[in-house]
């Protein structure tokens, strides 16, 4: 029997065909058995559950603008700072409406005595319409008897008795009596129009309800509103961004200055492919986590509605698929997902955070735990501006109805 050489290989093990049998049984099991586990797992979790990581946090955007033209004189918060309801943000220069508030109450004083003089010479009228009566009838009753005087001489000229010039006399009497009842006649018709015209301006009102003196009662109000606008404030509690304005800038009547953001109102958009969306209803819970804080930090919420139309329909340039070279693509839906509060301590939501949001769609719809609107801080100053303008127009309409002393 001969040996091999230094040169020659080893001949390679025989496996025994038992050995290999049992191997790749063994690897069919476990594949089966992988199978198996991914089926369960499926048919218990992964069917009852939709999932995303294209989503991102959400919350309103309060643009604050100018409401008046002015100069900024001062600004008070800068980007990143949290302001509450009606804080101060901006105040511009409220010289000129200052002004203006001035000349609208010198107007409205104005006013109410021109209402009290309207008043007043109602009485004055009516008793310039009865003397003007007067004379009429006084008139009246010269004509009758210049003109009885007239028809008696005109029947004596036939007997000589009376002179021509006596007639004559008589006749000029009674032209002067009749033109005098004609400008009596028109004396009085013009003081009747006159006590018209004067009742027409003043009748049937009190002089705080006049007509011109609530025309400059409404400047003065308008006036008013113009001065308080030039304090810029804060209509709702949140974070300031995007703040643009600077001392001594010149701003119009709605220029963008900054933003609020109320970050205690934020929401979840999530973009769910539209194979998804098939057993999706409103009010199905959902788990979310943020990268930010990582997985072990969970929010939970709920489906709050499903978007109107995909990103595409909406797009600024929408895709034309009636072309020739049309491809599809799978489209997304923005579904909104309201937070359950209180959030996770120490873990705020920054907008446009993204997260990665779980549906379960095996329980049942609930209605959403999440605050209404009405319970969010917010902050009008049209009602308080109301009652500060009330309160000077009737303190101003007062002291101009008093007649002051005579000196």
């Amino acid at each position: 029997m001969s040996t091999p050489g230094p040169g020659t290989a080893e001949p390679a093990p025989v496996i025994a065909p038992r050995r290999r049998t049992r191997v790749l049984v063994l690897m069919v099991l476990l594949l089966l058995a992988a199978v198996a586990g991914f089926g369960a797992w499926w048919w218990l979790v992964l069917r009852h559950v939709e999932s995303t990581d294209n989503a991102y946090v959400q919350a309103p955007l309060v643009q604050i603008g100018a409401r008046v033209d002015g100069t900024v004189r001062e600004v008070a918060v800068d980007d990143t700072d949290t302001v509450r309801a009606g804080q101060l943000m901006v105040r511009l220069d409220d010289t000129d409406a200052r002004l203006a508030v001035q000349r609208a109450s010198a107007a409205l004083a104005q006013a109410v005595r021109e209402a009290r003089v309207l008043q007043a010479q109602d009485g004055s009228f009516d008793a310039q319409v009865k003397a003007r009566r007067a004379d009429v009838e006084r008139m009246r009753a010269e004509l009758a008897r210049a003109e009885d005087l007239a028809a008696r001489r005109a029947a004596l000229q036939a007997t000589g008795a009376i002179s021509d010039e006596d007639i004559r006399q008589a006749q000029a009497t009674r032209d002067a009596a009749r033109s005098a009842l004609a400008a009596a006649q028109s004396a009085k018709a013009a003081a009747e129009q006159q006590a018209l015209a004067n009742l027409a301006l003043s009748d049937g009102t009190r002089i705080d309800s006049h007509p011109g003196v609530q025309r400059a009662a409404a400047a003065l109000r308008e006036a008013l509103m113009a001065l308080r606008r030039t304090e810029i404030r804060a209509p709702l509690a949140g974070q300031v961004a995007r703040r643009t304005v600077q001392v001594g800038q010149r701003v119009a009547a709605g220029a963008p200055l900054m933003a609020v953001i109320p970050l205690d109102r934020v929401w979840v958009e999530a973009n769910f492919k539209e194979v998804q969306l098939r057993h999706m209803r409103v009010g199905q819970p959902v788990t979310l986590t943020a990268d930010a804080y990582g997985s072990k930090v969970e929010y939970r919420g709920r489906i709050a509605g499903l978007g109107a139309g995909t990103g595409a329909a909406f797009a600024l340039l929408p895709a034309q698929n009636a072309t020739g070279n049309w491809i599809k693509v799978v489209q997304r839906l923005p579904v909104r997902i309201e937070l359950d509060r209180p959030l996770p301590e120490g873990h705020p939501l920054r907008v446009g955070l993204s997260m990665h949001a779980t549906v379960r769609l095996d329980a049942e719809p609930a209605a959403s735990s999440a605050p209404p609107p009405a319970a969010v801080d917010a902050w009008d100053d049209g009602a308080e501006a109301q009652r500060e303008a009330d309160a000077l127009v009737l303190r101003i309409v007062e002291t101009n109805l008093r007649p002051g002393p005579r000196r």
